[in-house]
């Protein structure tokens, strides 16, 4: 089996994360982390917050904190939400660390010793009021190609053009707000990828295929256009510093990396400092260097896809090492909020500490990925998640556990119970569970989430279906042994959901398993044959009945989220 290595796209350290974050990158990494882990294969799931750049320093800024401890804080701060989401990373790191900037630097001197990365004098934005050179993301202004208004000078939030400072009109100040700017000449470094062009496109031409159309087509549109030369460094006070030993006059200038040039390689720098917690029993290179064995998925929402699908491959090749370079890149579109966008910078949508705040995680993980924007842009309203909730979760999931478990434990006391050999009907609804079970399992294979959890969705209601065929409350009344085989048979479909529902909600599936008294792996995986066997959990065995899984979203409920997150434009 190949090994599997997984990433998603680094949350900036910049604020708490919305929903839209959420589903665009982390949750659907930890869905298929989590198939992966239950189907046996070995899996590392790496992820680290993005610390370097303008936005952390404006915001250490306004928080009357120095960089270093607004970036330990609010690290910590997300890593609490990502647990709370039950996000299960084997490492999550930073890129601030030592083994990024060592890995940084390494990128760096193996791209000059081959010929890719040059010194240029550039003409750069002089803030007059700030005394300093600008940043490309210190400067705002209005989008040339949209006319949004708060366009930054690396690329527009709304259009995701990428953006040169000098292409802003009505350019301004990050930081002070004046528009009283100079171009002044300065040094930067340039990675050279117009030289590469021709490796990135061989090797998208190979890889890029399989890759969803989404992703695919942002990477050609951008050869298409042509790579163009990159400025790498910046003047910032905060980030990777550009080593002495190479560039000895930028160094002392104080200029570091931009941070898109070392964010991607702290995908490889938390692996390291997930190695250097036990060197003795891991070994971060297996997973990056000549790690032919090793498939490596990347998942992002769609504005990060030129960066990874073009630029971190092309600074891949040009060190001529052998780095592991992505197999299946999935990207997502845009979770809207009614119609308008999630947006971190204007606090519009829900974020992530309010939704855990409302309801537990499982509640979001499941209506997140089951509207999953895959194929389109797809919009949140609370309508919309409220049905989900009730007749998905609360109805069909959870009334079917409650009331098979309650009235078997009334009837037949704390045991699974025995009655007669399965029959016809067990074993046509045994095909449908298998048949139910192997669609499921394509779709997760594909990365197909929302076709996932549409299948997903059939299974528990397949459950419904033959109790309400079977009704085990009225045979009872003419023939218990009858109904005994019913109720066993539905709670083996209980522990069945519980093994194939983990993946998307975790804690309502571990709450469903502990329901029954069993030894071992509770959490395997179901072959075909089990799934059409219906007999993993045994007459004898002895079972609880959780509290409700799923509580209703009420009218009042609903209300009372309007009115505090709105509903509309």
């Amino acid at each position: 089996m190949a090994r599997h290595l997984i990433t998603s796209a680094l949350p900036y350290i910049n604020g708490i994360k919305h929903l839209g974050n959420m589903v665009g990158s982390m949750l659907p990494a930890d869905v298929y982390a989590r198939y992966l882990r239950q189907r046996g294969h070995e899996v590392l799931y790496i992820c680290a917050t993005d610390e370097h750049g303008t936005p952390a320093e404006l915001a250490a800024k306004a928080a009357g904190q120095s960089v270093a401890d607004f970036c330990t804080e609010q690290h910590h701060a997300q890593k609490a939400i990502y647990d709370g989401f039950s996000l299960a990373f084997d490492y999550f790191g930073r890129s601030s660390s030592a083994q990024n900037v060592e890995l940084t630097q390494h990128f760096a001197r193996k791209l000059h010793e081959n010929g890719f990365i040059e010194e240029r004098a550039i003409r750069q934005v002089f803030s007059i009021a700030d005394d300093r050179f600008l940043p490309d993301r210190y400067i705002v202004g209005t989008c040339p190609h949209c006319g949004y208004d708060k366009a930054r000078g690396d690329q527009c939030e709304n259009c995701t053009r990428v953006l040169d400072p000098t292409d802003l009109i009505d350019a301004r100040s990050a930081i002070s707000g004046s528009s009283e700017l100079e171009v002044r000449e300065t040094k930067h470094l340039f990675l050279l990828q117009s030289r590469l062009q021709g490796e990135v496109e061989s090797w998208i031409d190979a890889t890029g295929e399989e890759w969803p159309t989404l992703a695919s087509s942002i990477a050609r549109k951008w050869l298409t256009e042509g790579l163009q030369d990159r400025a790498i460094t910046r003047d910032l006070d905060w980030g990777v510093p550009v080593p002495a030993d190479v560039w000895p006059e930028l160094a002392a200038e104080g200029k570091v990396f931009y941070v898109w040039f070392d964010a991607p390689i702290e995908y490889i720098g938390a692996t390291k400092e997930w190695a250097d917690q036990a060197p003795a029993e891991r070994d971060w290179k297996s997973w990056w260097y000549e790690a032919d064995d090793v498939r490596y998925t990347e998942f992002m929402a769609k504005d990060n896809v030129p960066f990874h699908s073009v630029m971190f491959p092309a600074t891949q090749l040009g060190t001529r090492e052998p780095w592991k370079k992505v197999d299946f890149l999935k990207a997502f579109n845009w979770l809207n909020y009614y119609g308008g966008k999630f947006s971190t910078s204007q606090q519009r949508g829900i974020f992530t500490d309010a939704a855990l705040e409302l309801l537990p995680a499982d509640y979001w993980r499941y209506f997140l990925m089951a509207n999953a924007p895959e194929s389109d842009d797809t919009s949140f309203t609370w309508e919309l998640f409220s049905s989900s909730v009730n007749k998905d979760l609360a109805d069909t999931l959870g009334n079917f556990v409650n009331r098979v478990l309650s009235f078997s434990r009334k009837r037949f006391g704390d045991e699974v119970p025995a009655g007669k050999a399965a029959g016809e009907a067990e074993a046509k609804l045994g095909e449908e569970i298998a048949r139910l079970l192997a669609e499921y399992e394509g779709h997760m294979e594909a990365l197909q989430f929302r076709k996932a959890a549409a299948a997903l969705r059939a299974l528990w209601s397949a459950g419904n279906s033959y109790l309400e065929e079977k009704a085990p409350w009225l045979e009872i009344k003419t023939d218990q042994e009858a109904a005994a085989l019913t109720l066993r048979t539905a709670m083996n479909l209980i522990h069945l959901y519980a093994v194939v529902s983990e993946p998307f909600i975790p804690a309502s599936a571990k709450a469903m398993r502990g329901a029954f008294a069993l030894d071992g792996d509770t959490a395997a995986w179901v072959t075909a044959d089990e799934a059409r066997a219906l007999a993993s959990v045994p007459a004898g065995t002895a079972f609880t009945v959780p509290p409700v899984l799923f509580a209703k979203i009420t009218e009042d409920d609903l209300e009372s989220y309007r009115e505090r997150f709105g509903a509309a434009e």
